[in-house]
């Protein structure tokens, strides 16, 4: 259940819970020629860790999302750490964080 809740809030698909998941999103900032957009999803009364990463490559825009299992009481604090962890992300995996198939 957790996990069908979970690809509802990220798809976008499913019933009117799964809209009342998604929090608004934060305007988005740029870190290393990358887009990261901090999207914190509402849950239980706190903001789970979520976001895209997104770039344009050879005109074509590639993203992928990310969701965390934290949680924060306040969705500012959310973004902030939805953030860092975008930054973690686009550290870590540098060059190959878009050669999958899912972007």
């Amino acid at each position: 259940m957790v996990f069908k809740k979970l690809f509802q809030a990220l798809t976008g698909s499913g019933s009117k819970e799964a809209d009342s998941n998604k929090a608004a999103s934060a305007d988005p900032i740029t870190y290393k020629d990358i887009t990261i957009t901090a999207k914190p999803l509402s849950e239980g009364g706190q903001f789970k860790t979520a976001g895209t990463i997104s770039q344009s490559i050879n005109g074509e825009l590639k993203s992928t999302e990310f969701i965390r299992a934290d949680n924060h009481s306040s969705f500012d604090a959310a973004v902030e750490h939805s953030v860092n962890k975008a930054k973690q992300i686009i550290d870590e995996r540098g060059s190959s964080l878009f050669d999958s198939e899912r972007c």
